[in-house]
């Protein structure tokens, strides 16, 4: 499975999300430090889920790093978040 799925997995388990979009920004990073000679080491995630709504920023991305697990975050070099309740 690749990581866009694992995240996508993840979070549709976790939250009852009304729109998910995981992207892979791998390649705008080519040369960058972090960056992975196939990709899935730069990710966008764009969420909307309820759940989201009461809480402030730094809890929704607590959240959603929860949800994912620190074995995949680990994977990851960069996580850019847009989350709304």
């Amino acid at each position: 499975m690749s990581r866009a799925n694992e995240i996508e997995t993840r979070l549709r388990a976790a939250f009852d999300a009304s729109e998910l979009e995981v992207l892979d920004e791998s390649q705008k990073h080519a040369g960058h430090a972090g960056y992975q000679e196939g990709g899935e080491s730069h990710f966008h995630v764009r969420m909307r889920a309820a759940e989201l709504a009461e809480m402030s920023r730094i809890q929704r991305h607590r959240a959603v790093h929860a949800a994912l697990g620190s074995e995949l975050v680990g994977k990851i070099h960069a996580l850019s978040l847009d989350l709304q309740g």
